[in-house]
């Protein structure tokens, strides 16, 4: 076995996010829509029914922004607005059963061998990497914080 640096994981790394960015493409594709429209959806999918205001936030829209997209993803049957339970201002938005019910096979092949892949790796390696995903993930989250900080900066 060969020694692996951390600059061959950093270049690893960034081959994934590209190959990512191309598959994210194809999904949006053989579903119909747009790149923000799938954001949405996975932000859904992770974390289950967000408030408009949440979803916005995450998808880094405005209000109207945000307004449109969900219009959007709801004409398409693909997610459905409920009112707040505690704040009658707010309007939670959750994923409708079509939304992750026809997933394209070569997109479920792919989530197939991802868990195989992590099915591979010995037991005693998981901690590590998970913990170098979780670095990674909360890096990518400040830079993002950083960039926003900036641009109102200016």
């Amino acid at each position: 076995m060969g020694t692996t640096t951390p600059d061959s994981i950093r270049q690893q790394l960034h081959r994934f996010g590209m190959e990512s960015t191309r598959l994210r493409g194809a999904v949006c594709r053989a579903a119909g829509i747009a790149g923000s429209e799938l954001d949405a959806l996975e932000h859904l999918e992770a974390d289950g029914p967000l408030t408009q205001r949440e979803l916005g936030d995450r998808l880094l829209l405005s209000s109207g922004g945000v307004t449109m997209l969900i219009d959007r993803l709801e004409r398409a049957g693909w997610v459905s607005r409920r009112p707040h339970p505690s704040d009658r201002r707010a309007v939670i938005i959750e994923p409708s059963k079509k939304a992750f019910a026809q997933v394209p096979k070569a997109l479920a092949d792919f989530h197939a061998a991802i868990e195989s892949a992590a099915n591979e790796i010995p037991t005693e390696h998981r901690e590590a990497i998970a913990a170098f995903l979780v670095a990674v993930s909360a890096a990518a989250h400040d830079t993002v914080s950083a960039l926003l900080r900036e641009r109102h900066a200016s």
